[in-house]
């Protein structure tokens, strides 16, 4: 295990480990600003291990949760920087172990999808869709106007009774007897096959 500094030497690392005995004591800002310090050294370190520049705010991210649930042991007396450049270097080598193992179990070829065609499609589906929908077409047409209305603005667009019965210049009730009325029909019509 690497061993931290029992000195604090430079300004930056003094003005950590000041933060983080504050941090250790409640102070939220003083949390706050030592995160906001800690990110272009833990970039730094995980460039340095090899972690490839996007997956570079994934260890970030690591780091900072390693960091908030080891800050009640750091020990005040000794180097912050080194402290945190241990943490960051260690999630770094997970992070490359962790991907390094994906990779060799699973296969990114986005292109083989498109030389492969579905087993299960069913090309007729798309026309009884299309031709499902034409039928719904006719059947809305064969509506009153009012009752075209009512469907359009409450179950096509799914507006509220209130926001319709604005829309529509007509009553609540009246729009949910026209519904009913043109749901019926379209049941009727629908049902029987046209």
């Amino acid at each position: 295990m690497a061993e931290a500094k029992t000195q604090s030497t430079s300004p930056g690392d003094l003005q950590r480990s000041a933060w983080m005995t504050a941090a250790q004591a409640g102070d939220r800002r003083a949390y706050e600003a030592l995160l906001r310090d800690c990110v272009p050294i833990i970039q730094a370190v995980a460039r340095r291990q090899g972690v490839p520049s996007d997956q570079v705010d994934d260890v970030v991210q690591d780091v900072l949760l390693s960091i908030h649930r080891a800050r009640q042991t750091y020990d005040p007396a000794r180097s912050f920087t080194a402290w945190l450049q241990v943490i960051a270097s260690r999630r770094a080598i997970d992070h490359l172990r962790r991907t390094g193992r994906q990779r060799l179990r699973e296969v990114h070829a986005p292109l083989d999808y498109d030389a492969h065609a579905d087993p299960t499609a069913d090309p007729s589906r798309g026309l009884q869709h299309a031709d499902g929908a034409a039928r719904v077409e006719r059947a809305l047409a064969g509506l009153s106007q009012r009752q075209r209305e009512a469907v359009k603005h409450l179950v096509l667009e799914e507006r509220s009774l209130a926001d319709a019965s604005a829309v529509t210049q007509r009553t609540p009730g009246a729009l949910k007897v026209n519904l009913h009325r043109a749901l019926k029909a379209l049941r009727s019509k629908l049902g029987q096959g046209e």
